[in-house]
């Protein structure tokens, strides 16, 4: 089998995989029609919101890290909601930036197909854990998982990660290790803890070219992320409301950013969203740390 059978039928199986996510999700949504738009926020603001992040996420600006903070601050999502959410909304439309960059970036198909499992594996392992986890484990873990995406993002910015790498492929033990990884990726994925900078920092440090990160992060994470949403669908353990806009109006962003926008200025935005992050890992361990100053008092 050539490479470009194996890649339509990559995208077939990427599409077919999705399926699952989606068939669960509409029937959920017809079965809760009315208490979806019940749900805290309005429509007009998850309409923006997800056209806007998914939008950044195309061009690598984490979507999660965005979302954490919105949420939060706005507390339109509850905070044990806020990790199986952030996979959610972003199912549909990461399906779509899959699909654009897996066709148009040269990348070894055989390490993508790898790299795809081992991350769906994890993801898949994950989620009946992430359902039982207490509010304050969720905001301990999203804290953290912010401050080290931030750290990760400062330091291609200040091109500490090597950003100067050429191979399209990975052989033996940079294969392994990247799997490895990928795997661990898909796990904290659920937990709210974006696999997009972990990722682009593997695949800098392991010698690979930048642009050969998106399609494995696309289609990696498209893979895990839907297997991980069915489950978080099936549980009952998600916001509904932002799922649904996302789904249209993200994917309406994703198709604008791949081929609409020519000019947009990653590196500031990078720079914004750091800042942005920072903040929000310091308010969710400072809040935890506040409580229990509290109770040990």
């Amino acid at each position: 089998m050539n490479d470009k059978i194996m890649i339509y039928v990559m995208l077939a199986a990427i599409v077919l995989i999705n399926m699952i996510f989606i068939v669960r999700f509409v029937l959920d949504f017809i079965k809760h029609k009315k208490e979806t738009f019940q749900e805290k926020g309005s429509n007009l603001f998850y309409i923006i919101l997800g056209f806007i992040t998914m939008i950044c996420a195309t061009f690598g600006v984490s979507d999660y890290a965005i979302n954490t903070v919105v949420y939060h601050k706005t507390g339109y999502v509850e905070d044990r909601l806020i990790p199986p959410t952030l996979n959610t909304e972003c199912t549909i439309p990461l399906m779509f930036m899959a699909l654009i960059y897996i066709q148009s970036i040269e990348c070894d198909i055989i390490t993508l197909i790898v790299l795809i499992i081992a991350q769906m594996i994890g993801s898949a392992l994950s989620p009946r854990i992430v359902a039982k986890l207490p509010a304050s484990t969720i905001r301990w873990s999203m804290g953290i998982g912010l401050g080290i995406a931030a750290v990760l993002v400062f330091l291609g910015q200040i091109n500490v990660l090597a950003t100067d790498g050429n191979l399209t492929a990975l052989t033996g033990w940079r294969l392994a290790v990247a799997a490895v990884a990928l795997f661990i990726y898909g796990a904290i994925n659920n937990i709210g803890i974006g696999a997009y900078a972990p990722t682009m920092a593997t695949i800098y440090a392991l010698g690979m070219s930048p642009l050969v990160a998106f399609p494995i992060m696309m289609s990696a994470c498209t893979v895990s992320i839907a297997v991980g949403s069915a489950e978080f669908v099936r549980l009952n353990n998600y916001a509904r409301k932002p799922t649904f806009w996302f789904a249209i109006f993200g994917s309406i962003g994703v198709f604008c950013a791949a081929y609409l926008i020519k000019s947009l200025n990653v590196y500031a935005i990078k720079w914004i969203v750091m800042v942005v992050i920072l903040f929000a890992s310091y308010s969710l361990i400072s809040k935890e740390l506040q409580s229990l100053k509290k109770n040990a008092a």
